[in-house]
């Protein structure tokens, strides 16, 4: 869902041959690679023709033609960028609903730890058969063969 819009003036190129018009941005709140994405809109109000081939943007200017371009490394490094972005993004929500699991799961640790009680039938062995008051164990006899 989008936070609202924006209106801000874009401009193309420099001083000896520029283009500039104010586009309406939608602001969203999303974390990702990209600060802005340019679409239909902004290239009708430039009357821009993209070359995604080439990589060019071509749109009229005071001068003349404007040509924006880069390179196909640009390209790639960006296109890097972003999956490396998108995948530590999809790391921290798995990483948070771990969390939320463990924490469901996770026991109360203000329950006593020392609150067992005997099971009936269950037998006091010495832990030390030497030492007649010594540690005992307590082990329940009801347990099956298996």
């Amino acid at each position: 869902m989008p936070l609202g819009q924006i209106d801000l003036p874009v401009t193309f190129r420099d001083l000896s041959n520029y283009r500039t018009e104010t586009l309406t941005f939608e602001v969203v709140g999303f974390h990702g690679t990209y600060h802005v994405i340019l679409g239909r809109p902004c290239y009708t109000k430039f009357m821009a023709v993209p070359n995604y081939t080439y990589l060019k943007l071509k749109m009229s200017g005071l001068c003349g033609v404007i040509t924006i371009g880069s390179s196909f490394q640009h390209a790639y490094e960006c296109e890097v960028k972003c999956c490396d972005h998108a995948t530590a993004i999809v790391a921290s929500k798995e990483l948070a609903a771990i969390r939320k699991e463990v924490a469901e799961e996770a026991p109360d640790p203000k329950l006593s730890v020392g609150s067992f009680e005997l099971v009936e039938g269950a037998k006091e062995v010495l832990i030390d058969p030497c030492v007649s008051k010594g540690k005992v164990v307590h082990i329940g006899t009801m347990l099956s063969s298996e």
